[in-house]
């Protein structure tokens, strides 16, 4: 584009001159006319001067003459007034142009500039892409490669889907696994519970009736509830023991026991109502075993002062040892056996 508009201002620069330069020539021409015209115009009034006989048609013709010299040379005036004007416009075209050039130039260069980094990308790209060719030409064929890798990745989201499913139902069979270690647990512990002869826990009932002639009551609830035969329940009034009980017999839904003798509080009458709870079984308490005593250090005796050891007696050859000779009976610890548990 700098060519071009280099190219454009120098044939506008060589009209404008062209046409500069013709404009002078022809000024010049008719100023040298118009010279010449006003040189016979003199020597015509010296003629008619010196010979006032001449016709007077001459004179006519000199001014028809000089009027038309005088307007060709207000034509050429005019034209070169034009031409002047024209040449400033031109002027300024020019240099609007040459700005025009330096701003194309300008333009120029950085397109080369991008053009050059363009062309070195295209280069690295080139490369990038060769050595991309070159390894999966050693790989295989991109087009079985692509197969084989949607294959793989069916293949893979089918895995991770049963991956999935395995584990909510591990997560489902952990949590049934759980329930039922809990559940067996608890069955164990009641098991337990009722192994020992004792009512469950969680028993919480009510007197039903009372027959104190014959010293036994009957409950409101029986297995069901977590009474257990020769069990002892508490009868509780206040949130206080008032009597103990001894399960005799168990159905369902129902149960009687015997009220044990000097249970009861005293001015205390059992009530149909009461609360009934298993009865709290103290846990025997363990005594601490005492620490045993430190045994005295007896610093050795120096080697000067020890005896001298005196020489074993030799045995006789026919003699034998005492058949009757015990050995020495061994000392008891000093330590002291730990106490019996105490029960409270």
């Amino acid at each position: 584009m700098a060519n071009v508009f280099g190219i454009l201002t120098a044939i506008v620069l060589a009209l404008a001159g062209f046409v500069a330069y013709q404009n002078k020539a022809r000024y010049e021409t008719e100023i040298s006319n118009t010279g010449n015209e006003n040189d016979r115009a003199a020597a015509f009034e010296r003629g008619r001067k010196a010979d006032p006989a001449k016709p007077r048609v001459e004179e006519k013709n000199e001014k028809a003459k000089l009027g038309y010299t005088e307007g060709r040379l207000a034509l050429a005036k005019a034209n070169y007034a034009a031409t002047f004007e024209e040449r400033t416009g031109v002027d300024e075209e020019v240099v609007k142009l040459w700005a025009i050039e330096g701003a194309q130039k300008k333009t120029n260069d950085d397109l080369t500039q991008q053009v050059a980094d363009k062309t070195a990308k295209t280069a690295a790209n080139k490369s990038k892409l060769d050595e991309i060719r070159e390894k999966t030409a050693r790989v295989g064929d991109i087009k079985e490669l692509a197969a084989k890798m949607r294959t793989t990745k069916a293949e893979l989201e089918e895995l991770a889907q049963s991956i999935s499913t395995t584990a909510d139902k591990l997560a489902t069979l952990t949590a049934l696994n759980n329930q039922t270690e809990a559940h067996a647990n608890s069955m164990k512990k009641k098991f337990e519970i009722i192994s020992s002869g004792q009512s469950l826990p969680t028993l919480n009932t009510r007197i039903r009736s009372i027959y104190p002639t014959w010293g036994f009551v009957t409950l409101a609830c029986g297995n069901h509830g977590g009474v257990v035969s020769n069990s002892t329940l508490d009868v509780v009034r206040g949130g206080v023991t008032i009597a103990k009980l001894l399960v005799s017999a168990v159905e369902s839904n129902s149960a009687s026991a015997s009220i044990i003798p000097d249970s009861v509080a005293k001015d205390v009458t059992l009530m149909v109502g009461d609360r009934v709870i298993p009865a709290v079984i103290a846990k025997p308490v363990i005594a601490p075993k005492p620490a045993a005593a430190p045994k005295p250090v007896v610093a050795p005796k120096p080697a000067e002062e020890l005896p001298a050891a005196e020489p074993a007696a030799k045995p006789d050859a026919g003699a034998t040892p005492d058949a009757g000779a015990t050995p020495p009976a061994a000392t008891p610890d000093a330590a002291a056996t730990p106490p019996a548990a105490e029960i409270k």
